[in-house]
């Protein structure tokens, strides 16, 4: 089977086939270029997902990723990096063995197919050339016959006309001569150029034009082949990073495995321990009486001997105790007074005592305000004055010794503190041995340089190292003091069992020992008060106080008399002075107002005269 002999007559037929199949092998390039540059622009997604979800440096994320979840998450983020990088790995081999080298073979294939029809055409021209030989000297020897016909035929007229002269019949013999030569000799030249033709035509046919189909053919079975070849190449790209992209699923796999729900369990619960004891029940208050309320035995007594009743709560139930109360109204509880507002001055004179002698008259409370008053004893005061202290701690710079902090966050806060400051020392320690040794070179070799230019950077070191140390040390006492009083499991079980002991004094000295160990806002504090006043703890009131917006004022006020607000929760107003009133008389005697955000308090209702806004919520109208 060959184009030589089967197609010796299709020149152009396999002219315009050949340019196809280039044109085939073309697309195919282009085919795979665009496949390249679609995984390219794949693995460069991938990349950019997996940066996108990558954990920023030095931020609250990158603490995220201690759970085994995140860790996991984490992992699948890496693998598929990796597995963008073999989509890269693909792109690079097609370009590199398809396309790179089909785009040379195209161009080669074009140089060989030009070349072949180039030689084609030239065997064509060439028998075109011998076909116009050919054909010019049959006209040739046709016309030369046809002019000895005639001259013969004059001769033979001039001959047989008696009236001729011989000179005339010799000269029309002589031409009828000439003419039958000049047919001989075309006829000669007319069989030698058709033998020649004949000749050509057969070497065109049998020799050249099968040589050049046979190249042509060859040149388009390569082209064949080698796309086929391609074909396989691009599966094989893609089958050589099978396996590893088999490893990065497989890596996301194990790591997927890896997730341990019990150890992020338990880190959540080093993240989050406050360390402090669940607080203990609240002691059963007596209200029957009349008068005076009963204090258990085991309620703390007030130290200032007024017989006001106080709350105790056992071991360190300094906690969340009053869920059920809105912030709002826990604020009002916490701030409010909890003694009978004094009468006002005889006069409106400024210079009436506004805290003289009380009233000894107490209007009848109603069951609800005993309960909000037993809510707000003593010990919420204390809990209030720590609760603002906690909030400028938000509001305001970290301590230094972590003591917003519960005892076991503190703890953990610490003891990282103090790595990062043996970190420290021991790099500039190791920089210290450094020029040391750098000076020992200079002392032994004078020519590398000069062993007194080092004394300063060496001082400055060596000073850096004392002040590290001292840091360090200064963070290891208050670790140490911290670890000193976490509670132990006996200890925890000891100060229980406090709240139910029927003696008073022994509990009051153990829950004022306690009470000292931390703060209502989360920190240690070393405070000793004079009216043995227990400390509650308020670290979950700094997170739900932190959105809390100021109480709306629901009218105005105007001071009668001047009164100066010694005790905590109240506040001083001159006479004739407007403010702002944000929560009315509850029947204590006692009238909520504001003077500008920052300043707001109480004042004894007869020392104002209020004016409610009749459109604002909750808003009475006094008569």
């Amino acid at each position: 089977m060959s184009w030589g002999t089967e197609l010796w007559d299709q020149f152009d037929n396999l002219e315009k086939h050949t340019q196809w199949g280039i044109d085939v092998l073309e697309k195919y390039i282009k085919f795979v270029k665009e496949r390249t540059e679609i995984e390219l622009s794949y693995a460069k997604q991938l990349r950019n997902l997996s940066k996108k979800y990558q954990p920023k440096k030095n931020s609250k994320e990158e603490e995220e990723y201690k759970y085994t979840s995140c860790k996991a998450f984490l992992s699948t983020l890496n693998e598929m990096n990796d597995y963008a990088g073999q989509h890269e790995v693909i792109s690079e081999n097609m370009t590199s063995q398809i396309t790179v080298d089909l785009a040379r073979f195209v161009q080669e294939l074009k140089q060989e197919r030009k070349s072949n029809f180039h030689d084609g055409r030239k065997a064509q021209q060439h028998m075109e050339t011998c076909w116009k030989q050919l054909e010019s000297s049959k006209r040739r020897f046709e016309r030369d016959c046809k002019e000895a016909d005639r001259a013969q035929q004059y001769f033979e007229k001039m001959d047989a006309d008696i009236n001729v002269t011989k000179a005339d019949v010799e000269k029309a013999r002589q031409q009828a001569q000439i003419r039958h030569q000049m047919a001989e000799d075309s006829k000669a030249d007319y069989s030698s150029s058709l033998q020649k033709f004949n000749q050509e035509q057969h070497e065109y046919y049998h020799t050249h034009i099968p040589s050049i189909f046979q190249k042509i053919q060859e040149m388009e079975e390569r082209r064949i082949v080698r796309i086929g070849e391609s074909m396989k190449t691009y599966a094989e790209v893609d089958r050589q990073v099978i396996p590893i992209i088999g490893k990065c699923l497989d890596g996301i796999v194990k790591a997927a495995e890896a997730i341990n729900q019990k150890s992020d369990s338990q880190l959540v619960i080093e993240a989050y321990k406050s360390g402090f004891e669940p607080p203990g029940d609240i002691e059963f208050e007596d209200y029957t009486q009349p008068m005076k309320r009963t204090v258990s035995d085991n309620s703390l007594s007030n130290s200032r001997g007024d017989g006001k009743p106080e709350l105790k709560f056992g071991g360190k139930s300094k906690g969340k105790l009053w869920p059920f109360i809105k912030k709002n109204k826990l604020v009002s509880l916490l701030t409010s007074p909890h003694q009978p507002p004094p009468p006002p001055p005889a006069s409106a004179s400024p210079s009436a005592v506004p805290n003289g002698p009380q009233s000894p008259k107490q209007q009848k409370e109603p069951l609800s305000h005993r309960f909000n008053e037993f809510m707000i004893s003593k010990p919420k005061i204390h809990c209030f004055r720590s609760l603002k202290r906690g909030l400028s701690l938000k509001l305001g710079a970290t301590p230094e010794d972590f003591s917003n902090l519960p005892p076991e966050q503190r703890r953990k806060k610490l003891q990282q503190k103090v790595d990062e400051l043996n970190k420290e020392i021991q790099k500039e320690m190791d920089q210290r041995d450094a020029i040391t040794k750098m000076k020992d070179v200079y002392l032994k070799n004078p020519q590398m340089g000069d062993p007194a230019s080092l004394d300063h950077k060496l001082t400055e070191v060596s000073q850096n190292i004392e002040k590290l140390r001292l840091e360090a040390q200064k963070f290891e006492a208050w670790l140490a003091e911290v670890e000193g009083r976490l509670p132990t499991r006996g200890e925890q079980a000891r100060r229980q069992s406090g709240m139910y002991d029927g003696q008073g004094a022994p509990t009051t000295a153990n829950s004022c020992a306690q009470d000292r160990e931390s703060s209502p806002d989360g920190s240690y504090t070393e405070e000793r008060s004079q009216e043995n006043e227990v400390k509650v703890l308020a670290t979950d009131f700094d997170d739900e106080f932190d959105d809390e917006e100021p109480l709306p004022a629901i009218g105005t006020c105007k001071a009668l008399y001047t009164f100066e607000g010694q005790n905590e929760g109240t506040i001083s107003v001159i006479e004739g002075e407007i403010l702002y009133v944000i929560e009315e008389d509850k029947g204590d005697g006692w009238t909520r107002i504001r003077r500008n955000e920052d300043e707001e308090g109480y004042v004894p209702t007869s020392y104002v005269e209020v004016y409610l806004d009749k459109n604002a919520k909750g808003a009475k109208t006094y008569i």
